[in-house]
């Protein structure tokens, strides 16, 4: 078993209110929470659905507060932190071990001689939650009353709930809750249990995690139904909470049905399934990965959503992060090949490919989808560029040259517009051959923080890992037209004007790239991660002794053990820290904080130059560590910048978890 906690992290509550857990079902829905029981987020529920998938994330099941009776003894198995700062009860004291089932999420409470066990699960493709009990052992038998608490708010805000009124309707084994006319309704269910049904608003529930955003960090729960039921050494309670009218209450069947999924994804993964292309040995995991690695694969479909069209149902996409991000263009261009080609699941990167391309518009991809349901967001310069990348490496993986000519157009149309010039001043410049992007006001890269009017790193000119992309993408046109046998002479052109260009990027005084060049104030000189790309991409625009200089550089000052951070700590402008109002955190986001999925980068680019394996396992290492830290069983998003780099922002993020399992497979980790 991979990640499991004892009574020195679970009982601690400083350190199990730390650590949260996840599940999901693939269509955007999500259950969250820390293992300790206790709310810290406004994002933490056990069923949180996307009501417009893969959007429209909306709380429903906020909680379940348990209480144990045994032995003519009450035990309180919850935690709930209050408005004045109290904890009470402090339930966690029970808690004698945590561990995950795959990634399923399991609890152990021990009081007296019982032990009763806890797991919480979701049914592909349902919003259904399932949070199953079973004793394990006792002389006598339990008695549970579980209560169930809801809401029916947007998860990005908090609640209050005044003098609101739910309806709380009786049926067969539960309670129908509406929120309001219109609202969608969704069921809280349970077989062999006395049900009780309840309207008591409870006020004042104290989120922590917010109050360290600089955010309101205060809710109220609707108090809707108590379950009740008796349970015999062996004897399984599962409550089901959905939108469903009739899910499936059985809950050892929905049990199986969770584990012989996950199964099939680790042998999909072992075997590397549908990979048939020429390079597909650099996207297959070993068949004798260690336990982290699998972890990682089933991480990984965590952030694998559907997307479905008016003519396509079977679209997919990538979650960027959970809990507040939404399908981002750049992070699932970046992520498509560690999360599907590196997992067994060619099928899925199809399909990726095939539903941004519908969305190609002036020829950009989306940056993100609002999770209002609005029109896409076109304001990434990189994002299209990404695209160029996911396409290469997929067919590097699978040989499918029909996707290459459904998707030639499309690429074709791309490159024209950035020559003739799209939104924001995004351009190929004739002198050079190289793209410039950006306009006053406006965060094109992925260094976007803005808060406000103040873009913090607007890096509006010519910046180095855009024209890494640009010279890089231009090749791989020249590669599929010549796949294809289509007229490709022109791309390759095109992509030695760039390279002539990108020498303009060297710093001969620093010793590496200027991070960006031709801004309004001249070319800068910053010690930026975004040269690592001029290294790491398939096609490299620098020349070896100018590759092994940046990778040095980026090395010295930017490495850390989670990751490269966004500016060097010589920098005069960079912070340490990370935390704090919004405008506090966004602006240190680029500014010195650690990005872990930067890690991959490097390391495809440190392999490139030195060959060393055995060096470049030893950075994976502290990633596969923190697994059992922060989201138990994923990767965080960043850290701080300075030692000893706690972890920060979201607590799983698609393009960590990506790079990871991309660099596994080109290392070929064993246990």
């Amino acid at each position: 078993m991979a990640i499991q906690l004892g009574r020195e992290i679970c009982g601690d509550l400083a350190a199990a209110q730390q650590r949260e857990w996840l599940v999901t079902n693939g269509t955007g829905s999500y259950a969250s929470g820390t293992i300790s029981g206790m709310l810290t987020r406004r994002y933490h529920g056990l069923l949180i659905a996307a009501l417009k998938p893969p959007l429209g994330h909306t709380l429903l099941l906020t909680k379940l507060d348990e209480t144990a009776g045994y032995n003519q003894q009450v035990y309180p198995l919850f935690c709930n932190r209050w408005a004045d700062g109290t904890v009470d009860p402090v339930g966690n004291i029970y808690l004698e071990r945590f561990h995950l089932e795959g990634s399923i999420p399991v609890w152990h409470y021990a009081f007296g001689d019982a032990l009763l066990e806890k797991r919480i699960w979701m049914q592909q493709g349902e919003n259904t939650s399932y949070i199953q009990y079973r004793l394990r052992r006792g002389s006598l038998p339990v008695t549970l009353t579980i209560k169930g608490f809801v809401n029916y708010r947007d998860r990005h805000y908090s609640s209050r709930a005044s003098d609101r009124q739910m309806d709380i309707a009786a049926i067969a084994n539960g309670v129908r809750v509406s929120a309001f006319p219109d609202a969608v309704p969704f069921y809280l269910l349970a077989t062999g249990a006395h049900v009780t049904p309840d309207h008591t608003w409870h006020y004042g529930f104290d989120l922590p995690a917010e109050a360290d955003r600089g955010l309101d960090r205060l809710q109220d729960s609707l108090h809707a139904v108590t379950f009740q039921a008796q349970l015999h050494p062996g004897d399984s309670l599962a409550i089901v909470a959905s939108t469903e009218s009739n899910p499936n209450l059985e809950g050892k069947k929905a049990f199986a049905y969770r584990l012989h999924y996950e199964e099939k994804l680790l042998k999909r993964a072992k075997k590397g399934k549908g990979l048939k292309g020429k390079q597909k040995k650099q996207y297959r995991l070993s068949h004798k990965s260690p336990d982290w690695v699998k972890q990682l694969v089933l991480a990984a479909d965590r952030f694998i959503v559907d997307r479905p069209l008016p003519d396509r149902p079977g679209g997919k996409s990538i979650i960027a992060g959970y809990h507040w991000f939404s399908d981002w263009g750049r992070d699932t261009a970046i992520a498509l090949p560690g999360l599907t080609l590196c997992t067994g699941r060619p099928k899925v990167a199809r399909a990726i490919l095939q539903t941004f391309a519908r969305y190609v518009d002036k020829g950009m991809l989306p940056n993100r989808f609002p999770d209002e349901g609005e029109t896409p967001d076109y304001n990434s310069v990189d994002a299209t560029l990404w695209y160029f990348e996911a396409i290469r490496a997929y067919y590097d993986a699978t040989g499918d040259k029909q996707l290459l000519a459904e998707l030639w157009p499309v690429l074709a149309d791309i490159v024209r517009w950035h020559l003739e010039g799209t939104r924001y001043n995004i351009h190929c410049d004739a002198e050079d051959g190289l793209i410039y992007a950006g306009e006053p006001g406006v965060q094109l890269t992925w260094m976007d923080a803005k808060v406000g009017d103040w873009v913090v790193t607007p890096r509006q000119g010519k910046p180095v890992e855009i024209n890494a992309l640009w010279y890089n993408a231009l090749q791989t046109m020249a590669q599929v037209g010549a796949i294809l046998k289509k007229p490709h002479q022109e791309y390759i052109q095109l992509a030695n004007r760039a390279i002539a260009g990108f020498s303009r990027f060297w710093n001969e005084q620093a010793g590496y790239c200027y991070d960006a060049i031709d801004t309004p104030n001249g070319n800068d000189s910053a010690l930026r991660p975004n040269q690592i790309f001029a290294v790491s991409l398939h096609y490299s625009p620098l020349p070896p002794i100018q590759q092994r200089a940046v990778v040095d550089a980026c090395g010295r000052s930017l490495l850390t053990s989670y990751g490269l951070r966004s500016l060097s700590p010589d920098d005069p402008a960079y912070i340490g820290h990370y935390g704090g109002t919004p405008q506090q955190r966004d602006g240190a986001y680029h500014q010195g904080t650690v990005w872990s999925w930067l890690i991959g980068p490097y390391i495809a680019a440190h392999l490139r130059l030195y060959g060393d394996k055995t060096v470049a396992q030893t950075l994976l290492q502290p990633l596969a560590d923190h697994l059992a830290d922060a989201g138990v069983g994923h990767l965080s998003e960043i850290f701080a910048g300075d030692p000893p780099f706690p972890p920060k922002g979201a607590i799983a993020q698609a393009w960590t978890v990506a790079e990871m399992l991309r660099i596994a497979a080109l290392l070929n980790i064993k246990h």
